[in-house]
């Protein structure tokens, strides 16, 4: 049976892998594997590389056909080599479908007596299946539930942007039905959402300000117009109130920012990007799979959505002392002092992990955990992997 296999329409617009990227498979990857449901091509491509973000080279999709093969929970995946040696996944064809036995009833000829038994006839028929849910590669509703719904916004972003003045009830309030107060014409009937300016977050290498970090607070519509020619705000109706609306907080449309696309296709970062992790979105200082980090690297420096960078962090420092190499955190702090610069170890960087970007800004980008082999830190290096 042919299928069909491409992930989406998007994968082609994407810059291709360079071709010195040089695929690596895992000690213990099968021979072969049996696709199951709730699978990804980055799941299945884990399975079998060290480098997962390299899948396009694994299944060898060509950006020149429209229509290549789709896969499906149940389909069994092959291991192979080409004549080169190269590692290749390909989807075994399926076996024809047996024959199915249907009884074919034909009446009897006019000669033969009533009580002989019908003539069976037996013809083959298909059985057709249709399958369902090709596999993706990482779809946004894998790791909608990790995204959190927050911004990074520059100091004159924020002075542009109108804001809460008050509300009907005279305070600030975390219920939804009552009405907020905006300073600016807004557009009757469209849904605004509402944000307060959190930290402002300061590059560690540079000291200079990537933005303001500013979480939703709550959604409204627009049910009354403002005139601010006389000063008269805009009402908005309060339907959904996250944390407490209180006034300053920003106001936005609903969608600005925030639309994401519905697949993420991954690619290798470019080699020259090195930043690191400034930030996570739980606000702590160790994190794992599937949690969402702030990285200072952001389109000023060529950065997209679907790059996938490596966490790198440096081993310990080791010092030569009197008594021989150690740890420089625990070593005495005469140890410390004597040693000296040329007796301290340019100890490796060593790989944890991986991350996605989701959402780039000009300093700065959003990244979703992929995998991570310990917990990944603030001030961890990210770099091309």
């Amino acid at each position: 049976m042919i299928k069909k296999i491409i992930l989406s329409a998007t994968f082609f617009t994407l810059p291709w892998l360079a071709v010195a990227d040089v695929l690596q498979l895992n000690e213990d990857a099968p021979k072969t594997y049996i696709v199951e449901k709730g699978d990804t091509l980055w799941d299945i491509s884990s399975i079998f590389l060290e480098q997962p973000w390299l899948w396009p080279k694994l299944w060898r999709l060509n950006p020149e056909i429209d229509n290549p093969h789709l896969i499906y929970p149940g389909d069994v995946l092959r291991l192979v080599y080409d004549d080169q040696g190269e590692p290749q996944l390909i989807v075994e064809a399926e076996p024809e479908p047996e024959p199915e036995v249907v009884p074919e009833v034909i009446a009897p000829p006019v000669e033969v007596a009533p009580r002989e038994k019908p003539t069976i006839k037996l013809s083959p028929k298909l059985r057709k299946q249709i399958k369902k849910e090709p596999v993706t590669t990482l779809p946004l509703n894998v790791i909608a539930p990790y995204i959190q719904y927050d911004h990074l916004l520059t100091q004159e972003q924020i002075d542009t942007l109108p804001y809460v003045i008050g509300s009907d009830e005279g305070h600030k309030s975390s219920t939804d039905g009552f009405k907020v107060y905006v300073n600016d014409d807004l557009v009757p009937g469209k849904s605004y959402a509402m944000y307060y300016v959190d930290e402002e977050i300061i590059d560690p290498e540079t000291d200079k300000s990537l933005g303001y970090n500013v979480k939703l607070t709550g959604t409204a519509q627009v049910i009354r117009a403002g005139n601010m020619s006389v000063r008269r705000p805009s009402t908005m109706l309060v339907n959904s109130a996250n944390r407490e609306i209180r006034s300053g907080n920003l106001v936005m449309p609903i969608n600005e920012g925030q639309l994401l696309p519905s697949f993420f296709t991954m690619q290798s970062a470019d080699p020259a990007i090195r930043g690191m992790i400034v930030k996570s979105a739980t606000d702590g200082r160790e994190f794992g799979k599937l949690e969402v980090v702030m990285i200072n690297r952001g389109a000023e420096h060529a950065l997209k959505v679907g790059d996938v960078m490596s966490i790198q962090r440096k081993s310990p420092a080791v010092v030569e002392t009197k008594s021989g190499p150690q740890y420089k955190a625990t070593a005495s702090r005469w140890d410390r002092l004597t040693s000296g610069g040329e007796a301290e170890y340019d100890m490796p960087e060593e790989a944890l992990g991986e991350v996605m970007v989701f959402k780039v800004y000009d300093k700065a980008s959003m990244a979703l955990i992929l995998r991570t082999s310990k917990p990944a830190r603030l001030l961890d290096v990210v770099t091309a992997p």
